[in-house]
């Protein structure tokens, strides 16, 4: 009977997953952006742009769990063996409904290219629940991630940059609330608010592309760092 080698493989360092986080969702985000692009010649099927937000929505929710990841990281030993009962930071909580957020943007994304030449009413129920739950929990995400200390913890290895991210990252969740909003549609086919849906859509995803590469990409190596252990 065949033994297996034991792996050499090292495990992932703290400044790799911040790196495939970040570019993850820089990824999700320029697809979101492109969706809306899509859509704005009038004779280009609705469908193309719709298929750019699902495949978005899929690096998004795989950024997600990749923050979560993060946050589970950082805490110290003790609060890890606590898990999931106990031992969540402020931090951990952002991650998961942040994650919560971005499968509902699969749900949503996916239900819209299959509802386009459904009735309004499908479309409501289908794609804007989803989608504005979704941008709740966006929107709680971001509300928690501005706190000091969780601030302090998730930008560890920016912290000149966490200002930044962080209230970037609360546009975007605006932006998508106000776009998610104005996406209702009527019973007559018309959304609240064309022009809205797409200009929040829009810039919302490039608030979360730009917050994305403050954070994945320091502006020198050295500011990366491998902390595993974090104090309590």
């Amino acid at each position: 009977m065949s033994r297996r080698r034991p792996s050499t493989r090292e495990p992932i360092t703290r400044d790799v997953l911040v790196r495939r986080t970040g570019l993850t969702f820089v990824i999700g985000s320029a697809l979101f952006a492109l969706g809306v692009l899509l859509q704005l010649p009038p004779h280009w099927p609705a469908i193309i742009g719709g298929l750019s937000y699902a495949v978005g929505a899929v690096f998004f929710t795989t950024a997600g769990f990749m923050q979560i990841a993060l946050a589970v990281r950082d805490l110290s030993i003790d609060k890890r063996a606590r898990l999931p009962r106990g031992g969540w930071s402020g931090d951990l909580v952002a991650a998961v409904v942040q994650s919560f957020g971005t499968v509902l943007f699969n749900v949503n994304t996916i239900d819209y290219v299959l509802t386009l030449d459904s009735s309004a009413r499908v479309q409501d129920v289908a794609v804007w629940v989803p989608d504005t739950v979704g941008s709740i929990a966006f929107l709680v995400s971001s509300g928690i991630s501005l706190v000091p200390a969780v601030r302090a913890l998730r930008h560890q290895h920016v912290p000149d940059r966490s200002d930044w991210i962080a209230w970037i990252n609360m546009a975007g969740s605006v932006l998508f609330g106000i776009s998610a909003v104005a996406s209702f549609t009527f019973a007559d086919g018309d959304p609240v608010s064309l022009a809205w849906t797409n200009a929040g859509t829009f810039f919302g995803a490039v608030c979360f592309l730009v917050a994305a590469w403050l954070f994945g990409y320091p502006s020198h190596r050295s500011e990366l760092t491998d902390t595993r252990e974090v104090a309590e």
